[in-house]
Parts: C-alpha cells; sequence; structure tokens
C-alpha cells in the first residue's frame, strides 16, 4: 500500500528556490531533498508563476 508524503508549503518554496535561486538542475534538487522529478517540476513552475503575479487555482500559495 503506497500512501503519498504531504510537504509544507514553506518545504515546497525552499525546494523550489534551489531550483529558481540557487542554479540547482531539476534532478540535482530532488536529490538533494529526497522528492520526485514530477513534484519539483509542478513546485517550480507553480513558484515561477506566483513570483510574476499569478495566483494558483487549486493550492496553496508557496508565496
Amino acid at each position: 500500500m503506497s500512501s503519498r508524503r504531504s510537504f509544507s508549503t514553506e518545504f515546497k518554496h525552499e525546494t523550489a528556490s534551489l531550483v529558481l535561486d540557487q542554479d540547482y538542475t531539476v534532478g540535482q534538487a530532488c536529490q538533494a531533498v529526497g522528492v520526485g522529478p514530477t513534484a519539483m517540476r509542478r513546485w517550480v513552475e507553480q513558484l515561477r508563476a506566483e513570483r510574476s503575479g499569478h495566483t494558483p487555482g487549486r493550492s496553496a500559495a508557496l508565496t
């Protein structure tokens, strides 16, 4: 039985910041924090959108 892990908004923000602000690749950031690339890309895209003024529709804001 697999259960989905949940991550805090703060964790998602800090993790996405590795890619956007600290020049990590998605793969390097995934390896550093132990999450999968699908989640990582989603968080990076969400943070990028929020920084350009878009509010997420379905999930909690990271900023």
